[in-house]
């Protein structure tokens, strides 16, 4: 062989050997990481009881495997309650004394994440994720995170939820056996309310020695989710958002429809809500049915306690309900993780680890658990989590089951909505939140306190179901938006 031969050879090796160390360590990837001199990130979250043992359960995984390999390692800690961890992060960012520093990743909903991109304290994403990285996500779920002014990434999707119905099926049946209750009537929301006017009726019934005394059939948590999702539906966006600035639509037909099926009901003891949540109200027998998160199917009482005893209840799981002849929107909720502006190893690392913990086998295994939905396409279906269940012999609480195959079967045909981050949007969330929501709860009071003193429910509540009543709170309800949203 010719020296020049030679020298040719020894090069197309060299060139060899370069490519396939350019494969094996991923080709323009450029990774700041030295695994001989790891990267430690601290992640702040929300998650408590079983959810904050399978978030753990996988960060430990991930140390012991990619993070040990990459060199990456994870620590990560409860903040508490979702408010807990916003304050904690307000903390931080203001440097309060006492406050700890702040993490590298933390859980974070659209409204809160505004706030701190707009302190310029988070991390473009953007620049960590490719076109083929992107197109492993919900769509929705990417665009949600997209709250930067110029369009890139603030929040990388890791769970996701929207709203279902759980109803106390041991109680239903007695009900619609003597009424002719269909199920299929609550996939409406005028169907409950015609619903629950007929159980409240039955039930007083059942006592005719005691004149009104009809119990409460339905309640529902995240009022807010209420105004925006039933807007959607009726074909208005109450919060439209173009180039960072909100435009409020609140027309009076739209929402005289949403009074006359969340108020008057409430009003005439037909829907209620007593508890912190509404599965509460379910395990204390005062209602048999709500509209609430994915992730409250956990909660779902196995049992009914009263006070002079308990008797356990099976559940129905159902999609939530919408407006008749409307169009098919659902929530989209629950927090993503932002990444806190810092260097280019420790962005870098923390997006790693996200996408590690959003790859299919792991956010089911978080998603069993936690009744979250997990965020890329591929595991978004039945067949999916049936795999993952078997392949990693998961323990899958029924209710939890039912709820997210019952949302996988529904996604067809269904839009997911979650509407664009602005200023004062958490404050203008409340005023959905609790405006008529409270005046229902002092309003009920009153009509309870009529019929204490010998009036019908029709008579006691005749002066709060009126045009009268619905125009002056529409008045109020306007007026208490738009101080929030131009303060």
């Amino acid at each position: 062989m010719s020296s020049m031969g030679s020298v040719t050879r020894r090069l197309l090796l060299v060139c060899l050997a370069a490519v396939m160390v350019c494969v094996l360590a991923g080709c323009g990837d450029r990774s700041p990481l030295d695994p001989k001199d790891p990267v430690s990130l601290t992640v702040w979250h929300y998650y408590n009881g079983t959810q904050q043992a399978a978030f753990d359960a996988l960060v430990e995984g991930f140390n012991d495997t990619v993070g040990r390999e990459l060199g990456i390692y994870v620590q990560s800690y409860s903040q508490g309650s979702v408010s807990d961890l916003e304050t904690a992060v307000r903390a931080a960012i203001d440097g309060k004394v006492g406050a700890d520093p702040m993490p590298d990743i933390f859980s974070s909903y659209a409204d809160t994440a505004y706030e701190v991109e707009q302190a310029g304290a988070l991390a473009d994403l953007s620049r960590y994720l490719d076109q083929e990285d992107l197109d492993r996500y919900v769509e929705s779920y990417i665009e949600e995170g997209r709250i930067a002014a110029d369009g890139t990434i603030r929040i990388f999707p890791t769970a996701k939820s929207t709203e279902i119905m759980m109803i106390n099926k041991t109680d239903w049946e007695p009900f619609a056996a003597a009424t002719g209750a269909s199920l299929e009537d609550l996939r409406t929301i005028e169907g409950v309310a015609d619903t629950a006017r007929a159980y409240y009726e039955w039930t007083d019934g059942l006592t005719p020695e005691i004149p009104e005394d009809g119990k409460a059939f339905y309640g529902r948590d995240a009022v807010a989710n209420y105004f925006i999702i039933g807007m959607q539906q009726l074909g208005v966006e109450i919060f439209q958002v173009e180039n960072g600035e909100m435009t409020l639509n609140v027309p009076k037909e739209e929402l005289r429809r949403l009074w006359e099926n969340y108020y008057v009901p409430m009003v005439k003891g037909y829907f209620g809500a007593y508890g912190s949540f509404r599965s509460d109200d379910v395990k204390t027998g005062d209602i048999l049915a709500y509209t609430g998160s994915t992730t409250s199917a956990m909660y779902f009482p196995d049992q009914v306690e009263l006070d002079d005893g308990s008797y356990p209840i099976d559940y129905i799981v159902m999609e939530a309900p919408v407006f008749q002849d409307a169009r098919r929107f659902a929530v989209q909720q629950g927090a993503g993780m932002v990444v806190s502006k810092s260097d280019e190893r420790h962005e870098y690392a923390a997006v790693e680890f996200l996408k590690w913990f959003t790859q299919p086998d792991h956010n089911l295994r978080f998603g069993c658990v936690s009744g979250y939905l997990p965020v890329t396409k591929e595991a978004g279906s039945v067949q999916r989590l049936e795999q993952a269940i078997e392949e990693q012999e998961l323990s899958v609480a029924p209710k939890t089951y039912d709820c997210l195959t019952t949302i996988f079967d529904a996604m067809e045909g269904m839009t997911l909505y979650t509407n664009k981050s602005f200023r004062n949007g958490s404050a203008a969330r409340k005023v959905l939140e609790r405006h008529l929501a409270d005046r229902a709860a002092e309003d009920r009071a009153a009509v309870a306190e009529a019929i204490a003193r010998g009036e019908s429910l029709e008579e006691a509540s005749a002066e709060y179901v009126s045009e009268s009543s619905f125009e002056d709170w529409y008045a109020s309800f306007c007026s208490a938006l738009d101080a929030v949203v131009n303060e």
